[in-house]
């Protein structure tokens, strides 16, 4: 399953996928860590030394490559330069699997069992001549082509605010867990992304964070509704983590545990429908196509989309 955390800055997204990461690999189970956020954190989160997070080859900075290994030998992309962030996979594409040997998952670092990527840093050649998005494209390309299986988890960091609905990258994921402060200005950011999505019937899952009372649940059980899958409060050892002292999962108290095994939980009661995700992908890729890509590229790109193409296992067996 593809899980993304999300939510305004401040909010607690990193330090809440950080542990949910944590989680995952101590319950043995494959997962693939991606920070996306254009504040690269991520990797120092969870149990990575400053340097060696700093040193994680940046996706964004092999998109060429990328580009190239994933269009295989694809009749309708005659060049890497022809694809763009939201080319989806067809008949002749490189399908990609968790923990498979491709140049992509090369250039990730194992850290404790979990495998991580990170998008690059914002660095000042990018300064005034350059978006993020370029970055996450790579993201958006790599979550295209990856058919994750069942008990497969990937968990991407987003940059904050709703830069995620910039791109079809939002559509990309399975659940997105939306992290809510019990303030007006989180409540306003609960609304906005829900507005936004409301389209594409993407689940999105609120968890509460840094709540203080009982006041703060009520608050956000007000604005929030249904929509409030659970709520963690201030840890000592999640402060202490922040800090840079040694953090242990098994440092957080029971009702922190929980809260984690509830996320996973709502993961893994989504069913997987491969048909909406390639159909969203052509939605997206046709809209980019009128929008700049062909434009940019010099090629009709909606020619790209073959019609008989479904992503999923069947395609990757096939293959």
């Amino acid at each position: 399953m593809k899980v993304a955390f999300v939510g305004k800055g401040g909010s607690g997204k990193t330090t809440l996928s950080s542990l949910f990461i944590r989680h995952l690999a101590a319950e043995g189970v494959p997962v693939v860590a991606i920070d996306a956020d254009i504040n690269q954190h991520l990797g120092v989160a969870i149990g990575m030394g400053e340097e060696d997070a700093a040193g994680v080859p940046a996706l964004g900075a092999h998109l060429t490559e990328i580009k190239d290994y994933l269009r295989g030998d694809n009749p309708r992309i005659a060049s890497a330069a022809e694809m763009v962030k939201t080319t989806p996979p067809e008949r002749g594409s490189r399908l990609l699997r968790i923990g498979g040997d491709d140049p992509i998952h090369a250039l990730a670092r194992d850290v404790g069992g979990v495998t991580f990527m990170a998008t690059g840093q914002f660095d000042e050649d990018d300064l005034g001549v350059s978006c993020y998005h370029g970055k996450t494209g790579a993201v958006e390309l790599y979550l295209n082509h990856l058919v994750d299986g069942p008990g497969e988890y990937v968990v991407a960091d987003m940059t904050a605010g709703a830069d995620t609905f910039a791109s079809g990258l939002f559509t990309r994921f399975d659940v997105m867990f939306l992290v809510v402060e019990p303030t007006r200005k989180g409540v306003a950011v609960y609304r906005q992304y829900t507005d936004y999505a409301g389209d594409y019937g993407i689940n999105i899952a609120v968890v509460g964070n840094k709540i203080q009372s009982n006041d703060d649940m009520a608050f956000l059980r007000q604005h929030v509704g249904d929509d409030l899958l659970t709520c963690i409060g201030h840890l000592p050892a999640v402060r202490a983590m922040e800090q840079g002292r040694p953090f242990e999962l098994e440092a957080l108290d029971a009702s922190a545990r929980e809260v984690l095994r509830r996320l996973q939980k709502e993961v893994d009661a989504r069913p997987k429908d491969w048909a909406k995700f390639t159909r969203q992908a052509v939605e997206f890729h046709l809209k980019t196509a009128e929008s700049w890509g062909n434009r940019s590229v010099g090629v009709d790109l909606s020619q790209q989309i073959d019609p008989d193409f479904v992503m999923g296992p069947s395609a990757f067996a096939a293959l």
